[in-house]
């Protein structure tokens, strides 16, 4: 039995997108609104991370891309650096925002979220540069 290895970017991509769509799945228990303007009803899950209704969707739709692009080696290594990048950026905007900020009008936001969206930002901008751009070519028998 011949033993599955992935990528960095498809481990990544595998993790980070079981972890955000459950994640926004959950919101959904938490906070179901999608209100809008500086006033969008919020809730904290786990009493840490601020959601709602717009949040959540946003976690659910990055988790089920990471997962649809896990299986591709490009395509895991593209989602990597590609949310390393937005993920970086939503933790800048989060930041100028300040804790208790609402992005856009849509997406509450409070200092946790930022701070765990730069780790998720690096991760995905280490788990691409850590992936070449092309696989090793193998020599096992088919």
């Amino acid at each position: 039995m011949r033993a599955v290895t992935r990528s960095p970017a498809q481990a990544y991509a595998l993790v980070i997108g079981l972890t955000l769509a459950a994640a926004g799945a959950l919101g959904f228990f938490y906070e179901p609104s999608f209100s809008t303007g500086d006033g969008a009803e919020r809730e904290a899950v786990l009493g840490v991370l601020d959601v709602n209704g717009w949040h959540n969707v946003v976690h659910l739709a990055s988790g089920l891309l990471g997962l649809a692009m896990a299986g591709s080696y490009a395509g895991a290594r593209s989602y990597a650096l590609g949310f390393g990048v937005v993920y970086l950026l939503v933790a800048v905007t989060g930041f100028v925002y300040g804790d208790g900020g609402v992005i856009a009008g849509l997406v509450p936001v409070n200092t946790e979220d930022n701070v765990l969206h730069v780790l998720i930002g690096l991760a995905g901008l280490w788990a691409g540069g850590a992936t070449a751009p092309h696989p090793a070519p193998t020599t096992a028998p088919a």
